[in-house]
């Protein structure tokens, strides 16, 4: 179902250049098949750089007052 909703979204922006949407089909096609491991690679890649956020911040020695 997500390949079929792709490839008619690539096939209606590919239509707006009039062509006949048949590039824009294959390229939504892909796209929507590539979308999932993106999506998990940046959801990695946002726990990763919280992570290191974190544990640079709590290597930084606290003011004493």
């Amino acid at each position: 179902m997500r390949n079929l909703i792709g490839t008619a979204v690539g096939a209606a922006i590919d239509r707006r250049d009039g062509d006949s949407g048949v590039k824009g089909a294959i390229i939504g096609y892909v796209a929507s098949g590539a979308l999932r491991p993106a999506a998990k690679l940046g959801l990695l890649a946002a726990i990763a750089a919280g992570a290191y956020r974190l544990v640079r911040k709590s290597d930084k020695p606290q003011a004493t007052y």
